[in-house]
């Protein structure tokens, strides 16, 4: 008999490892950093390069794909780390702006195979330990650490970091992080450390999180405080610990949010100037060039498709800002589904204004909500709007690219699940496409 959570071969391929990570914990989330600390140890773990980690109920991952945009062009080597991935594992690790290969992760998993003896770890504990393993294997020069739940007892924070970085402050996983804003904030203020910049650009900063900042005698920095932005026609100016940055492009990411999240990711560049400095040349680089896939991407042709992964009410509210912005389209038909323990009727009410056609469909998870539980949300919403029960998600794609006209538009939204499922099944038309002209 073999101790839980060990395998009687060794994985070979990524599959295999991503199949035995999710075996050798019985719970998806565990909170505490107790284990993985205990397993970050055994690896004698404890990075010379410069961490960032970036935190937030929305926003991390543009943050941290700014963050790297910027630091590329300035010559770094960077390691950025962010979860979930749409299609492959390997989106959520890059080192120097690609992806690590399959044979990297497997090395690295490997090595914390290895060092965890008895220890039980969860998917993004095991993933989180072995992605710093190879950034230090690599010799990065800055790495990139998003947060995946919280920030207090979230694997992430089982590193030190230089600059921490708080995007946003809202309502999502109550469950782990509390019911309130002040709650929600004690846990993400965890990644604070003494004598660090510590940077919040929610324009409302808990009282939760100053206080924490003060305890642990971190550098708080808030934005409209300590740093902020003034935006104008076609640029936009910054100010902060470094000074004043004038003649700014705005972010290649849409949304006007994003340049709060912009401007907390120079205030930690500013701060961290004399470890890693960036110049000016280079963050306007970075802002022009950056892409993170399924926020708020507008796809090339006609009809427009919008992805987004909003599955909170506060990301919905964004993407109902960002819709409203772009005008100039007949209809829009919403390829819609969600998780069943996220908050559906919240995520609802911010977009039912600027949808005029549902296409619901289940996602093929275990926690996926069915068509039948979104659509009595969307009737409890006083949504009467059409909205037709598709049997999966492919199906709804396929249904709204036959419904729509030249001057609609299609979005996908509610979930990481429901965008990669679309994603999916666009390549298999692409595929087929590509066949048939052969």
């Amino acid at each position: 008999m073999t101790r839980p959570g060990t395998r009687n071969t060794e994985p070979n391929t990524l599959d295999e490892w991503l199949a035995h990570l999710e075996r050798i914990h019985p719970a998806t989330i565990d909170m505490g950093l107790e284990r993985v600390g205990h397993v970050r140890r055994a690896l004698a773990l404890d990075p010379a390069f410069t961490i960032i980690s970036v935190g937030g109920t929305n926003g991390k991952g543009s943050a941290c794909a700014m963050l790297e945009a910027m630091l590329h062009h300035a010559g770094y080597k960077v390691g950025r780390y962010t979860s979930p991935h749409l299609l492959r594992y390997n989106e959520r690790v890059r080192i120097g702006c690609r992806e690590a290969t399959d044979e990297a992760l497997c090395r690295a998993f490997a090595s914390v195979e290895a060092a965890r003896g008895e220890v039980t770890l969860t998917y993004f504990e095991f993933g989180t330990l072995a992605v710093v393993r190879l950034m230090a294997e690599e010799r990065v020069d800055v790495a990139l650490l998003e947060v995946g739940l919280g920030g207090r007892l979230d694997a992430v924070n089982v590193f030190d970091a230089d600059c921490a970085l708080v995007t946003s402050i809202a309502l999502d996983h109550v469950e782990y992080l509390g019911d309130t804003r002040e709650k929600v904030g004690f846990e993400k203020a965890g990644i604070f450390r003494g004598g660090r910049p510590a940077i919040c650009a929610d324009p409302e900063v808990p009282r939760s999180m100053r206080e924490y900042a003060g305890e642990v005698g971190a550098r708080f920095l808030a934005i409209h405080e300590d740093f902020g932005f003034a935006a104008g026609q076609t640029q936009w100016r910054y100010w902060g610990p470094g000074g004043v940055k004038s003649g700014l492009p705005y972010p290649a990411l849409r949304g006007a949010y994003q340049l709060r999240n912009a401007a907390g990711c120079i205030a930690a560049l500013d701060d961290l100037h004399g470890r890693i400095p960036v110049a000016m040349n280079d963050i306007r680089s970075g802002l022009v060039t950056v892409e993170n896939p399924a926020r708020f991407q507008v796809l090339p042709g006609r009809p427009t498709v919008i992805l987004d992964v909003a599955h909170n009410p506060h990301a919905a509210h964004a993407l109902a800002g960002n819709l409203a912005a772009m005008g100039g389209y007949d209809r829009t038909i919403a390829v819609f589904a969600m998780l069943r323990d996220k908050d559906v009727a919240g995520v609802i009410a911010a977009v039912k204004a600027h949808v005029d056609h549902w296409l619901i469909a289940p996602i093929a998870e275990p926690r996926g909500a069915s068509a039948e539980m979104i659509g009595q949300r969307l009737h409890d919403a006083g949504v009467t709007a059409p909205a037709d029960r598709c049997s999966d998600l492919a199906d709804a794609y396929r249904r709204a690219c036959v419904m729509a006209r030249e001057n609609d538009r299609i979005l996908v939204f509610g979930s990481f699940y429901t965008v990669a499922a679309v994603l999916r099944a666009r390549e298999r038309v692409e595929r087929l496409a590509a066949a048939t002209k052969t």
